[in-house]
C-alpha cells in the first residue's frame, strides 16, 4: 500500500510518522511518500521519519521529492497537510484583522476567509492531479480551514473526507478525567469544523450511558480552564463547546488578549526553527516531546484510524469526520460540510443520526454555514465583492464599516496568493 502526504516537509509529519509506525497494523503501509517543495524542511523531516520507522520495526519505505505527480501516482490515499503561504501569510492573517477590532485566526474570522482564498484553487489542482493518477484514491483533508477546503472537494466530485484533531483530543481528555480508556469513551459531537460542541459523552458505545454531566460536576473546572471560558457558562450550557468557540463567546476579550501578546504565529515559527534543529540531529529516532506544543495532537491516529477504514482495513467503523450534512442536520443544506460521527468504510463516511440541536447552537450553525457557502464562492470566483460578502456574512465581522476595511486589508496582504487580483 501506498500513501502520500502532501506538505510532508511539514514540521507536524513527525507526528504522523510515528503514528504510521505504532499503528502498522492497522494500516500496513508499505511505501509512504512525503512531497513538498521546500527541498532543505523536506530532507530534514525525511530523515527523522526513517528512523522513527526503523527504530520501531516498521519494514515500509520512506520516499521524499518534489515531484507532485510521481508523489501521488499509484497511491491509494493521499492526505493533504499543506500550508499555502507558510508562517508568513499566518503571521498576516493573525495581525491585520485586528487592527480592525476582529479576531485574527488563522482558520476562522476574516484570517480563516484569507487562508481560504489562497488554499481551495490549491488544493483542487492537487486533487485533481490525484484522480488522474488514481481516480480510486482517498484524499484525506488535514488543511485548513477544513469544512471549506472538504467542501470544495466534494463539490468538485472528489473522494474526499476532512478530518480535524478537535475530537479525539477531547476523547483522550475526558478519558483521562474519568479514568477510562479512550476506546471506552464516545462523543456527541456535532457542528461544523471548528464550530463544535459535544452534547453527550458516553461510555461503552454510541449508545452508552451520557456521562456529561457527572464530567461537568467532577471535573468541571479541569474542562473550563482548558477551554478558558468560564465554568459557570459550561453549567448553564450544559454541554462542552470546542476550545474555538471562545472567539465567538468571548471575542473582545479574545481581542484585547491578542493585542497585547505575540502571536501564535510567531510562538509557532520559533518553535518550528528548534523541532528543524532537533529534526537534523542523525541520533534522534523518535518524536520529540516540543512537537506536543506545536499543535496537531492525536493526529497521526486519527488518521491511521480514517485512512484504514476508508481502504477496507482495521480502522473504526465509526468515527467524528468533516463531511456532506446529507440532512442529518434538517436546519443545513445538504451540500453543507458538517463535523460529526459518521460511519466510515470503503465508500466513505456517512453522517450517523444526530439528536435535534438546541437553537442557540443551531442558529450559530447556520450561520456559518451561510459565510462558508459565501467564502468558497470567493475562494472559487475571486472578487473584491464576494470577499465583501463573505466578511459581512461572518459573526465575527458581521457590520458594513469593518467588512470594507477587512476586505482592502485582505486583498492587500495576498495579492500574490490570488490570480484575481
Amino acid at each position: 500500500m501506498k500513501l502520500t502526504v502532501v506538505g510532508g516537509g511539514s514540521t507536524y509529519t513527525p507526528e504522523l510518522i510515528d503514528g504510521f509506525a505504532r499503528l502498522r497494523q492497522t494500516l500496513p503501509v508499505e511505501e509512504l511518500v512525503l512531497v513538498d517543495p521546500a527541498a532543505d524542511r523536506l530532507e530534514l523531516v525525511g530523515g527523522l521519519a526513517r528512523r522513527i520507522f526503523a527504530k520501531q520495526g516498521h519494514s515500509g519505505r520512506v520516499v521524499t521529492t518534489s515531484d507532485l505527480d510521481a508523489a501521488v501516482d499509484g497511491a491509494a490515499a493521499v492526505l493533504l497537510q499543506l500550508r499555502v503561504g507558510g508562517q508568513a501569510a499566518r503571521q498576516q492573517d493573525e495581525t491585520w484583522p485586528l487592527e480592525c477590532g476582529c479576531v485574527g485566526q488563522e482558520t476562522t474570522g476574516a484570517g480563516g476567509l484569507a487562508k481560504a482564498l489562497r488554499t481551495v484553487p490549491v488544493v483542487l489542482d492537487i486533487a485533481e492531479r490525484v484522480r488522474r493518477a488514481n481516480p480510486d484514491a482517498w484524499i484525506i483533508d488535514f488543511t485548513n480551514p477544513v469544512g471549506i477546503v472538504t467542501r470544495a472537494l466534494l463539490k468538485a466530485g472528489h473522494r474526499a473526507v476532512g478530518l480535524c484533531n478537535v475530537a479525539i483530543g477531547l476523547q483522550r481528555k475526558f478519558a483521562a478525567l474519568l479514568g477510562v480508556a479512550p476506546a471506552d469513551v464516545h462523543l456527541d459531537h456535532v457542528g461544523l469544523n471548528h464550530l463544535t460542541w459535544e452534547t453527550g459523552v458516553r461510555l461503552g458505545g454510541p449508545e452508552g450511558e451520557d456521562v456529561l454531566p457527572r464530567l461537568l460536576a467532577e471535573h468541571g473546572e479541569a474542562v473550563a480552564a482548558d477551554l478558558r471560558l468560564p465554568l459557570p457558562l459550561l453549567d448553564r450550557l450544559g454541554v462542552v463547546p470546542s476550545y474555538y468557540l471562545r472567539y465567538y463567546y468571548a471575542h473582545d476579550e479574545v481581542v484585547d488578549e491578542l493585542r497585547t501578546k505575540p502571536s501564535r504565529a510567531a510562538e509557532v515559527a520559533a518553535m518550528e526553527r528548534e523541532l528543524l534543529a532537533m529534526y537534523g540531529d542523525p541520533a534522534l529516532d523518535e518524536k520529540p516531546a516540543l512537537l506536543a506544543r506545536r499543535g496537531g495532537a492525536y493526529y497521526s491516529e486519527a488518521a491511521v484510524d480514517l485512512a484504514a477504514a476508508l481502504l477496507g482495513g482495521a480502522g473504526s467503523p465509526h468515527q467524528v469526520v468533516n463531511t456532506y450534512n446529507r440532512g442529518t442536520l434538517p436546519f443545513l443544506p445538504d451540500d453543507a460540510v458538517i463535523e460529526v460521527p459518521a460511519a466510515v468504510g470503503g465508500e466513505g463516511a456517512a453522517p450517523l443520526p444526530v439528536a435535534p440541536v438546541d437553537p442557540l447552537y443551531a442558529g450559530l450553525m447556520a450561520n456559518v454555514t451561510a459565510y462558508e457557502d459565501l467564502a468558497l464562492d470567493a475562494a472559487l470566483r475571486g472578487g473584491r465583492d464576494r470577499v465583501f460578502r463573505a466578511l459581512l456574512a461572518h459573526p465575527l465581522v458581521g457590520q458594513y464599516a469593518y467588512a470594507e476595511q477587512l476586505t482592502d486589508r485582505l486583498i492587500a496582504h495576498n495579492r500574490e496568493h490570488l490570480a484575481w487580483t
